[in-house]
C-alpha cells in the first residue's frame, strides 16, 4: 500500500513498510526510508505506482478551474475530499482527490488553509482584493522587465525622463525604476551613471557633477528671495583714492589699497575692506541667508555667491563709486619702510580703479620691477606696496626665496571651452595682496584679543590648521594672532568678525559675547560648509583638467613622480596613479601616453613611456 502525505509544507508519496497505528515507516521512490506521523497521511492508494502518481495528480490539478472550484466550495471550512466529490460529481479516485488537494494548496488567494487537508474559501471581497493585487504585481513585473530590457539595449524608457536626478543621486530601491536599473547595471557591468549616459540621459557631464552638489547642498535652489539692506549712518569721507587688485572674474571686491604721503615724509598705507555689516543686521533676512550659505562657492566658470546680487552691489568696492569701508592705516617710515603705528576706522572712500590680474601682470612683475619700468597707472603705488610687502614678509620670519614657489592655476570656461593658466604664488601681484591681507587680519585679530572681545580665529599648531574662538598663533604664517576678516562679502566668518571689530571701534557692546553658543555654532557650521565647498571646487577643477586633455587632444604629456605610482601632470593641476609606472624616485620627470578618460568617475588611464635621464632633468630645471 502507498500513501500520499504532507511533510514540511510539501506533498510526497511513499510505500508503507510498517504501520504502527500512530506512526508509519515509509520508503520513498528512491529507496530512502523515513518515519512519519500517521496523522500526516492524507490518502492511501495502490495504483498507479509511486513514479506515476505525483505526475498524474499534478496533471489533474492543472486541469481544475480554480474559479469554478472556489464557486463550488461551501462557505464553512471543508475537507479536500469533500470538495473533490462536489467538483467531480462522484466519489473521487485517489488521483482526483490528490489533484484537488494540490490545486487547493497552490491557490492561497482563493482558499485559506485551516489544517492538514482542510481549507476555507476566501470571502468574495477579500478574493477580489487579492486578485487585483496579484494583477498589479504581474503588471509591475512586466513593466520592470520592459524597463530592464530597454536599458540593456541602451534606450531610456520614456517613464524615466523626469526621474533621472532621483535615479542618479537619491535612488529609492523600492521603486520599479531603480530595481530595473540595478538589474540592467548587473547585466551590462556598468554603473548607474555610465549606463544612463549610454542611454543619453546625461547630456552634460559637468552638469552631472554640479547637480549632485546642488541637490545635496542647495536642495531648494541657488536663487535668493527679495531682500534689502538696512540704511547705515553717514560716515566721514576719506581723503584718499583707493584701488583694488583682483582676478578678472571677481565681482565681490572685498579689499582695496591706498597710498598717500604724510607731511613728515612718511607714507600712509591704507588697507580698505568692504563693510557689508553696516547693512546686514544680525538676525535679519539677509543675515539668515549668509548664515545658511556661509561662503561663496567657487567652481571653474561659475560661482554661487553667499549674498544676493543687490547686497553685493551695495557694498562691493567697485570703481568710480564711493563705498563704505573698514580701513586699517599704517604709517610707514619713508626710509626703512618700518610700520611705525596703525589706526583703524570706519569711513567712506572713493574707489578710483579696479586693477585686474590679466592686464596688470604683464606690467607689474619681477622683470619690470628689476628694470624700473614704471610707465603704467599706479606704478609708483604698486612699487611701494611691493617693497613694503617684502618687509612684512621678512618681519614674519619668512624667506623671500622664490626658488620653490608654488603655482596657482586659474580656470576660465566659456561656451564649454576651458582655458587653464598659472601664476607663481610669490609673484609681485600675489605677494602684495597676500602680505597686506595677512597684516590686516593679524592686526585686527590682535585688536580683538587685546580688548577681550570674542572673535573666530584661524590658528595653526604643529602643522594642524583649525578655527577657534581662542586667539592663538598661526605658526605657518608666523603671526601671533590671525583671523579671517578681509572677505566679508564672500565668507560669513569674516562678516561675523567685522561686526565685532566695528562695535569695538565704536565703543559699543560686541554682537557676540565671550563663550556665546551662537559663535560656536557659526564656527562649526562654517567649518563643515567650507570643507564641502572646497572639496567640490577641487572636484570640478579635476573635471575641467580632464576636459582640457580631451579638448587639446593630448596624447602624450610630461609628469612628475610624487610617490610610488602617483604622478602630477605638467601644466595642469591633475594627479593620478599610473599602474605601469616603474619604481622611480620622487620628482623624476616621466613621459606618459594618455588613454581613456572617464568624466563621470573623474579618472583617466595613462601608460608609462619613459623617464627623463638625470642630465635631461638638470636641463629642464
Amino acid at each position: 500500500m502507498n500513501i500520499f502525505y504532507e511533510e514540511d509544507g510539501s506533498f510526497k508519496v511513499g510505500s508503507i513498510m510498517t504501520d504502527n497505528t500512530t506512526s508509519l515507516q515509509v520508503e520513498s521512490l528512491h529507496g530512502k526510508r523515513s518515519k512519519i506521523k500517521a496523522a500526516n497521511g492524507l490518502l492511501r492508494f495502490a495504483q498507479p505506482g509511486l513514479a506515476e502518481f505525483m505526475a498524474q495528480a499534478e496533471t489533474i490539478s492543472a486541469g481544475i478551474d480554480v474559479e469554478f472550484l472556489w464557486e463550488s466550495s461551501p462557505a464553512e471550512e471543508f475537507a479536500f475530499d469533500t470538495l473533490a466529490t462536489e467538483y467531480f460529481g462522484h466519489a473521487p479516485t485517489p488521483l482526483e482527490a490528490a489533484g484537488t488537494l494540490i490545486r487547493l494548496h497552490s491557490s492561497p488567494m482563493h482558499f485559506y488553509k485551516k489544517g492538514k487537508g482542510h481549507y476555507k474559501a476566501a470571502p468574495a471581497e477579500a478574493l477580489k482584493s487579492a486578485l487585483a493585487s496579484a494583477e498589479k504585481k504581474r503588471l509591475q513585473a512586466a513593466l520592470q522587465t520592459r524597463f530592464t530590457e530597454q536599458l540593456c539595449a541602451y534606450t531610456l524608457p520614456p517613464e524615466f525622463a523626469d526621474k533621472v536626478p532621483q535615479l542618479l543621486y537619491q535612488p529609492d530601491r523600492n521603486t520599479l525604476e531603480v530595481k530595473a536599473l540595478e538589474a540592467a547595471c548587473a547585466a551590462s557591468h556598468l554603473s548607474a551613471a555610465h549606463l544612463l549616459q549610454r542611454c543619453g540621459a546625461i547630456p552634460s557631464t559637468s552638469a552631472y557633477h554640479l547637480n549632485r552638489f546642488l541637490l545635496e547642498n542647495f536642495p531648494h535652489g541657488t536663487g535668493f528671495p527679495e531682500v534689502s539692506v538696512a540704511p547705515h549712518p553717514e560716515l566721514p569721507l576719506a581723503e584718499v583714492n583707493a584701488f583694488s587688485i583682483d582676478d578678472a572674474s571677481t565681482t565681490e571686491i572685498d579689499d582695496a589699497f591706498s597710498v598717500a604721503q604724510l607731511p613728515n615724509g612718511n607714507w600712509r598705507i591704507g588697507v580698505h575692506i568692504a563693510a557689508p555689516t553696516l547693512g546686514i543686521l544680525p538676525n535679519s533676512a539677509v543675515d539668515a541667508i549668509a548664515a545658511q550659505r556661509l561662503s561663496t562657492v567657487y567652481m571653474p566658470g561659475d560661482k554661487i555667491t553667499m549674498l544676493p546680487e543687490n547686497v553685493v552691489q551695495a557694498f562691493t568696492l567697485c570703481a568710480d563709486k564711493i563705498c563704505p569701508a573698514l580701513s586699517l592705516y599704517m604709517e610707514v617710515d619713508a626710509a626703512t619702510l618700518a610700520v611705525l603705528n596703525t589706526e583703524s576706522c570706519l569711513e567712506r572712500l572713493h574707489i578710483s580703479a579696479n586693477l585686474r590680474h590679466d592686464t596688470l601682470e604683464p606690467l607689474f612683475n619681477e622683470t619690470t620691477l628689476r628694470d624700473c619700468k614704471l610707465d603704467y597707472a599706479y606704478a609708483g603705488e604698486l612699487t611701494l606696496l611691493w617693497n613694503l610687502a617684502q618687509k612684512l614678509e621678512a618681519a614674519r620670519g619668512k624667506s623671500a626665496d622664490n626658488s620653490t614657489q608654488q603655482v596657482d592655476y586659474n580656470f576660465y570656461v566659456h561656451d564649454d571651452v576651458v582655458t587653464i593658466t598659472n601664476r607663481l604664488r610669490g609673484s609681485p601681484i600675489d605677494k602684495v595682496v597676500s602680505e597686506l591681507m595677512i597684516y590686516v587680519n593679524s592686526s585686527w585679530g590682535k585688536l580683538l584679543a587685546d580688548n577681550d572681545v570674542a572673535g573666530i580665529y584661524r590658528t595653526q599648531n604643529n602643522g594642524k590648521v583649525k578655527m577657534s574662538t581662542v586667539a592663538a598663533p598661526h605658526q605657518g604664517l608666523g603671526v601671533a594672532h590671525y583671523m579671517w576678516s578681509s572677505s566679508p562679502l564672500r565668507r560669513y566668518i569674516d562678516l561675523v568678525n567685522q561686526r565685532q571689530i566695528i562695535k569695538l571701534l565704536a565703543h559699543e557692546a560686541p554682537v557676540y559675547a565671550k563663550n556665546d553658543t551662537v559663535l560656536f555654532a557659526i564656527l562649526r557650521d562654517f567649518d563643515a560648509a567650507y570643507t564641502t565647498y572646497n572639496d567640490f571646487q577641487r572636484q570640478m577643477e579635476r573635471y575641467w583638467c580632464l576636459r582640457w586633455l580631451q579638448q587639446e587632444k593630448i596624447e602624450h604629456i610630461a609628469a612628475m613622480v610624487l610617490r610610488e605610482n602617483l604622478v602630477r601632470l605638467s601644466g595642469i593641476p591633475l594627479a593620478g596613479r599610473i599602474p605601469s609606472l616603474p619604481e622611480l624616485p620622487a620628482s623624476t620627470m616621466v613621459e606618459l601616453e594618455i588613454g581613456a578618460i572617464d568624466l563621470l568617475d573623474l579618472d583617466f588611464n595613462a601608460r608609462f613611456i619613459s623617464a627623463a635621464t638625470p642630465a635631461e632633468m638638470e636641463v629642464a630645471a
